[in-house]
């Protein structure tokens, strides 16, 4: 049997390179969120439109995940990674020199397909590596430089916007792909040996599912975060134009408020990994559901009646702490009991994610630039079906926090 000695062997820096791996979709929906609104103006789109750039993305980090993760549980890691990163620079590219924003949509869509693979290769290759408590530690750690990138995006994404425009920060998505190729050539060793692989194509992944979807707290646990992602994302792709339009920031400003939020969302992730090893994954879970709750309540209400800006601020600020306190402890839930398909349900747990992101985002745009009660509205329905999803797990007791093995 192979152990995770042999499993981590390749590469004695391979922990560090697969949180690295986790940039692909933070970057690519923060780093240009500064820029949305001169990019509207410069393709002559509407709001509504403009935010399919994100939505495109979304649903393309959904799909890639959702084939990336069975054909890695098949043929390997490694090929499937690397594939999916020089893809991932290819469409970068084609994103920068966009003439239209239709064919800009279309190259946001093929950009998210190829960006998925390193999520969903972080996640299974994170469950080939770890168990126990060592495997919380690392999905907490996974959820903190998620929220870095995030920091990491937009504030660069504001400095960058003031000497280079929306295609200037689009090749910079793409240098950025260079750079993990080159670190995953390196570094990248294969995670699952061919004796843990699964075989049998089509059938034996829509066996899996079946698998998958029969159990009561994976799907809790899944629909848990894609109600709370939906959330995030509508935050993601409203919050530009309420602080920019609404409550006229300055896209560097933006940016601050931006960051400021994004490192609520590192802390709190942080803190919940800690909170969940020592065995408190289900009532960490509800925490975060709770705070989550009461930003999206804030922002309801902020687009009722007229607030000041750090009520706004405060809510944002909560609704990330909320679900970055979540993700932890649900992905954990999720994936915990499949080690051997792992990569499958990553693939599962990754694509409602960002695919309900990528159905909220646009929504948040129907009243146009100027009116936070989309986002309202969007943000506390999606925290009250999230709360609703955990009740699926509540009923079922489980061990989650098995002791870590030498």
């Amino acid at each position: 049997m192979t152990t995770t000695a042999d499993r981590t062997s390749p590469s004695r820096i391979l922990p560090a390179l697969l949180l690295l791996l986790t940039v692909f979709g933070p970057i690519s929906m923060d780093l240009y969120l500064p820029a949305l609104p001169a990019l509207t103006a410069e393709l002559d789109a509407a709001t509504s439109v403009a935010q399919l750039t994100i939505t495109a993305c979304l649903i393309g980090l959904a799909a890639g995940q959702l084939v990336a993760g069975p054909v890695s549980d098949r043929y390997g890691r490694r090929g499937i990674l690397l594939a999916g990163i020089a893809a991932y620079i290819v469409t970068s590219v084609l994103c920068a020199i966009s003439p239209t924003v239709e064919l800009l949509i279309a190259a946001r869509f093929v950009q998210g397909l190829a960006g998925g693979v390193g999520i969903v290769i972080a996640q299974a290759a994170g469950r080939d590596v770890f168990s126990g408590r060592e495997l919380i530690r690392f999905y907490a750690r996974l959820t903190v430089v998620g929220g870095f990138a995030a920091v990491i995006g937009p504030l660069l994404g504001g400095l960058l916007n003031t000497v280079v425009d929306w295609r200037g920060l689009f090749l910079f998505l793409a240098l950025i792909g260079v750079g993990i190729l080159a670190l995953s050539l390196m570094r990248f060793g294969e995670t699952l040996p061919r004796a843990d692989r699964t075989d049998g194509g089509l059938v034996r992944t829509l066996r899996d599912y079946r698998v998958l979807l029969g159990d009561r707290v994976f799907v809790g646990a899944i629909l848990n975060q894609g109600f709370l992602y939906a959330a995030l994302f509508a935050y993601l792709s409203g919050a530009t134009f309420v602080l920019q339009d609404i409550y006229g920031l300055s896209p560097f400003e933006y940016a601050l408020a931006f960051g400021a939020n994004s490192a609520g969302f590192m802390v709190f992730g942080h803190l919940a990994g800690r909170s969940a090893e020592r065995g408190r994954v289900r009532s960490t879970l509800a925490v975060g559901i709770a705070i989550a709750g009461l930003g999206a309540a804030g922002l309801l209400a902020a687009g009722l009646t007229s607030m000041p800006l750090w009520v706004v601020l405060a809510a944002l600020f909560a609704l990330a702490a909320g679900v970055s306190i979540s993700s932890p402890p649900a992905t954990t839930l999720a994936l915990v009991d499949y080690p051997q398909i792992a990569g499958t349900a990553s693939s599962l747990l990754g694509m409602i994610r960002f695919g309900f992101g990528g159905i909220a985002a646009p929504l948040v745009g129907v009243a146009g630039a100027l009116s936070i009660l989309p986002l309202g509205v969007v943000t506390i329905t999606a925290t009250v079906l999230a709360a609703a999803s955990a009740l699926l797990i509540a009923s079922v007791r489980r061990r989650v926090a098995e002791p870590v093995r030498g």
